[in-house]
């Protein structure tokens, strides 16, 4: 007989036993590994006065071993996950409801699709999943909260939600998809003339102002290139949302504990650091993540964060790059649409009704985006690279 708990804490819990439900099926999220949640627990970005508490559910056999487990936040507020309610909290609030506390089954602060019902490999594998999904709905009312959402989620885990009760959303991201290029030209000749030539003459106007690119990664990041990075993270983050998500003390423990799955991109001008962006390695994908500037030039950023990952994942051979949420323009750099889901489950039956509505028509305006955007694509009309909607 199996039983769950939820936990405040990923330190009661070993990283073997939690990476062998995250990395089950051959996978390797980074973002849902015991290192990287853990070291947002270590570095206080989740937890005490953030507005981001650990409720971590585990679900165990007879004899103790962790079966399944799902990364879980109490949260206060609807800020760092990047698929909004912020309506449908004000909607409720307004009608005399109390939207939060909320449960938040996610990778805090990142826009990376993966697994969120961690589930160890084994015969009853998708029945646990599917026991996982409901518990979370029963652990959403012990915890006294309105509702639990599932941001980002695996198609897998999508099904075992939406069997389990829960309102299945869709959104969009662009991924870039290797197909099997030989080199950063390689993938240039696929595309249209006119794109082909604009990113060439983008990459030359980053060289032209005199800057040179370095890709660092394990031994061969720095503390100096951590305090440097810091510098350009604090800059993009102050400006966008007044306030980071990430602290300094985050990023040294990442390396310390994941040096050897991160790709910091730094360029470089007069022999100072300008501009920089972190990435995370997958088991066959990058994931762009943050990135900063102390000096602003023309392409920078396109350079440092697109051109940049490209030939990363071409060197390493990796299938994809992922490059976060939003940002149309990465279409005309080589990045296709490709749909997003995440799962809602809403106590309140009225609450519950209007949203699944909303959800209805909101598919409808995604499916129609992404029609519009892929024929919009930038590769050669014989090249065989449409949007992805897996």
């Amino acid at each position: 007989m199996a039983t769950f708990e939820v936990v405040d804490s990923l330190a009661g819990i070993g990283a073997a036993s939690w990476d062998a439900c995250a990395n089950a099926d051959g996978q390797r999220n980074p973002f849902v590994s015991h290192a990287f949640l853990s070291a947002l627990e270590h570095s206080g970005c989740v937890d005490g006065r953030t507005g981001w508490a650990s409720a971590h559910l585990l679900m165990k056999g007879s004899d103790g071993t962790l079966l399944a487990a799902a990364p879980a936040y109490l949260k206060s507020h609807s800020q760092g996950e990047y698929v909004f309610d912020h309506g449908w909290a004000d909607a409720y609030e307004r009608a005399g409801g109390n939207y939060y506390p909320k449960l938040q089954v996610s990778a805090p602060f990142s826009p990376v699709p993966g697994p969120r019902l961690l589930v160890r490999d084994g015969p009853d594998a998708e029945r646990n999943r599917f026991e996982l999904a409901k518990a979370l709905m029963a652990a959403t009312g012990q915890l006294s909260a309105s509702s639990c959402h599932v941001t980002f989620a695996q198609q897998a885990d999508c099904q075992a939600l939406e069997k389990a009760g829960y309102l299945l959303r869709q959104d969009l991201q662009f991924h870039w998809q290797n197909k099997g290029y030989a080199s950063f030209d390689d993938f240039l000749d696929a595309l249209a003339s006119r794109k082909r030539k604009a990113i060439r003459k983008e990459r030359e106007t980053v060289r032209a102002a005199g800057i040179t690119i370095k890709r660092l990664s394990g031994k061969d990041i720095t503390a100096a290139d951590w305090q440097a990075f810091f510098a350009f993270y604090l800059d993009t983050s102050s400006r966008k949302w007044g306030r980071p998500y990430l602290n300094r003390a985050f990023f040294e423990r990442l390396g310390e504990t994941m040096a050897d799955q991160i790709v910091l991109v730094i360029a470089y001008r007069d022999g100072r650091a300008i501009a920089g962006a972190i990435n995370m390695l997958g088991q066959d994908r990058l994931f762009g993540r943050n990135w900063g500037c102390i000096e602003h030039h023309p392409c920078l950023h396109f350079e440092v964060c697109y051109y940049q990952a490209i030939e990363c994942a071409i060197e390493r051979k990796l299938a994809v790059v992922e490059a976060g949420a939003q940002g149309e323009h990465k279409l005309a750099r080589g990045y296709l649409p490709v749909t997003t889901y995440s799962a809602h489950w809403i106590a309140h039956p009225g609450l519950r009704s209007a949203v699944a509505n909303f959800l209805e028509r909101e598919r409808l305006a995604v499916a129609h985006a992404i029609e519009a955007y892929a024929e919009e694509s930038p590769f050669k009309q014989t090249e065989e690279s449409g949007a992805s909607f897996g």
